[in-house]
């Protein structure tokens, strides 16, 4: 069976430019709905966190004003995420997980990322040992910026050069955040090297896969990069079987 490790910030708050806390935590939506995709493809989903901690849903991420002004997306990922709340309640200690005990790594986003995996040493060198094998790397909104601390043997970004996506400049300005944010995601995919690409408009859809890497731009792409995995695990499965 397919073992898919949920890498999701353990992290309530964002550090604002002005040393306040913007609360926050992993995006609804974000977890929920590949948590879900994969599931029901039959794959083991384990859920993980620095230290293994609980969790934290944005509270924003539940409101009619962030889905569309409906009430019914976020009663969705709510019930959902109550259905697994056992998982969320004991999950797996980040900093200690094997990346040989997985088959591919997700990363939610929300604000929490940018605040414990964007500067976590240890989670970059799990994602080297990822990519190093070859194994799928997947991170959706602002979950990207856990690739930051990623670094090869030289000491050079891991992922320099490669297409990528994440939260948008224009994004973060439409949610207030953009003017009072420390740094912006686009920026510093950008100013790592990564070959940022965007929707043509905010909040469309868009993943961009490169090799092992997939990401997503934001919660809108949360279903299709859930998906795409989904069909990459499909294809690798049946030639592993054809080779066999």
């Amino acid at each position: 069976m397919t073992r898919v490790l949920f890498a999701v910030s353990g992290s309530d708050y964002w550090t604002l430019v002005d040393g306040t806390r913007h609360r926050c935590g992993f995006w609804p939506e974000e977890l929920a709905v590949p948590h879900q995709v994969f599931r029901e493809e039959g794959h083991d989903v384990v859920i993980a966190t620095p230290g293994g901690v609980r969790p934290v849903a944005d509270e924003a991420g539940f409101t009619p004003e962030m889905n569309g002004g409906s009430d019914e997306p976020g009663t969705r990922f709510r019930a959902y995420l109550s259905s697994i709340d056992g998982e969320l309640a004991h999950p797996l200690d980040l900093d200690a997980v094997d990346a040989s005990d997985f088959d591919l790594i997700f990363v939610p986003g929300g604000h929490g990322p940018m605040e414990d995996l964007a500067v976590s040493e240890r989670f970059g060198e799990l994602l080297e040992a990822f990519d190093a094998a070859g194994k799928p790397i997947a991170a959706v909104c602002h979950g990207p910026a856990a690739l930051l601390p990623a670094r090869d043997e030289r000491g050079d970004w891991l992922f320099s050069g490669r297409r990528m996506t994440g939260f948008t400049n224009a994004e973060e300005a439409q949610v207030g955040l953009a003017a009072r944010a420390p740094w912006l995601l686009e920026d510093r995919l950008i100013d790592a090297g990564g070959e940022y690409e965007q929707s043509g408009e905010p909040w469309s859809p868009l993943i961009v896969i490169d090799g092992n890497l997939f990401t997503g731009q934001n919660p809108a792409a949360s279903r299709p990069l859930a998906e795409s995995l989904v069909s990459f695990l499909s294809v690798a499965a049946h030639r592993q079987a054809d080779a066999s």
